[in-house]
C-alpha cells in the first residue's frame, strides 16, 4: 500500500494498490434499417417479440428508425445480437449487426 498525507500533512492515509481487470470485450449494436415495405405496426411486433422492447420502447425505436434511416435497437455481444438480427432479417426487415 502506498501512504499519502492528508492536507495538514501530519497522519498519513493509505491508499490501496488494485489490479483492475478490464475486459476485452468489442460491444455489438443491433441495427435495423429503414425501408418503405414494412410497416411500424410489423416493426413494433418484432421489436416487442424479438428484441423483449416494451411496446413503447418499440414505438419509439420504430419512429427513429423511420426518421433517421437506422437506429441501433439493442446494444451487447455479438453472440446475443447475431440470433435477434437472423430473426428479425427472417420477418423481412433489414438488420445489421456492428461492432460500436
Amino acid at each position: 500500500m502506498n501512504q499519502r498525507f492528508n492536507n495538514n500533512n501530519t497522519r498519513p492515509f493509505e491508499e490501496d494498490d488494485t489490479d483492475v481487470l478490464v475486459a476485452d470485450q468489442h460491444y455489438y449494436s443491433l441495427i435495423v434499417w429503414n425501408d418503405e415495405v414494412n410497416t411500424f405496426e410489423w416493426v413494433i411486433e418484432t421489436l416487442i417479440d424479438v428484441c423483449g422492447h416494451t411496446e413503447e420502447q418499440a414505438e419509439q425505436c420504430a419512429m427513429l428508425i423511420h426518421t433517421k434511416g437506422k437506429y441501433a435497437v439493442k446494444h451487447g455481444d455479438y453472440d446475443t445480437l447475431k440470433p435477434m438480427c437472423n430473426s428479425i432479417t427472417d420477418r423481412g426487415i433489414n438488420a445489421t449487426v456492428n461492432e460500436r
